[in-house]
């Protein structure tokens, strides 16, 4: 990993240990793949962190800005695959 991470200062410890693990999950898809069920939990509780539709958008833009991974499309393959899916992502 060549770039940081996206984060608030102002999230408790917990919280960005949570977006992080979010982040690597959504690298996880693109790298080699990940459960459906894995990735949709990790982004439920981002959201807890980031309710705010214009806030996670910025977050995940600068994600993928730095990364070339889209959260938006892995999330967006994700709901539309069926429970017990591996999202893997090109």
């Amino acid at each position: 990993m060549e770039y940081q991470y996206p984060i608030d200062y102002h999230w408790s410890t917990d919280e960005i240990v949570d977006v992080i693990k979010f982040y690597e999950v959504i690298e996880a898809a693109y790298e080699k793949g990940v459960d459906r069920e894995i990735l949709m939990g990790t982004y439920r509780r981002f959201k807890e962190i980031v309710p705010s539709k214009s806030e996670e958008k910025k977050l995940c833009g600068e994600f993928e800005e730095m990364s070339g991974y889209s959260s938006y499309r892995t999330i967006k393959k994700a709901k539309e695959s069926e429970p017990g899916d591996r999202i893997k992502m090109s």
